[in-house]
């Protein structure tokens, strides 16, 4: 699958995959866009959400709906995230402690082992740039 970022203008970009789904970027703060650090951690907290969704429904109910929340530590001036952490907000009300606390481990447990971004940022991978050179 091919995933591109187009400049539309300055300090505008749209990213888009094959699929014809597109998002805006920019800089921290650009109206109507997302940052890239904002992008990160909503593909973190999104993949968490996909992993957890089946679990989460079989045990809640079909119908239920739930909010996946995600913030980052970053030192002032880094230029980069030092943590990531998603919240999970489920209305687990009818279920019991026991039942509560096996749905929380099974969700931690299957996003560590399915989530691809938790796992990629996890384990820290080497990214590479190419630039013409004429």
């Amino acid at each position: 699958m091919t995933l591109e970022v187009q400049r539309e203008g300055k300090h505008s970009f749209v990213g888009r995959n094959e699929r014809g789904a597109e998002v805006r970027l920019g800089r921290a703060g650009a109206e109507g866009a997302f940052s890239p650090s904002e992008l990160l951690q909503i593909a973190t907290a999104g993949c968490s959400a996909v992993t957890a969704e089946e679990l989460i429904t079989r045990r809640v109910g079909e119908d239920s709906k739930f909010r996946v929340a995600v913030s980052a530590d970053r030192r002032e001036g880094a230029s980069e995230l030092d943590a990531v952490h998603v919240d999970f907000d489920v209305d687990v009300s009818g279920l019991d402690e026991k039942q509560r606390e096996a749905l929380a481990g099974a969700v931690d447990r299957a996003i560590e082992r399915l989530c691809t971004v938790r796992r990629t940022l996890t384990k820290g991978i080497p990214v590479t740039e190419t630039f013409p050179a004429a």
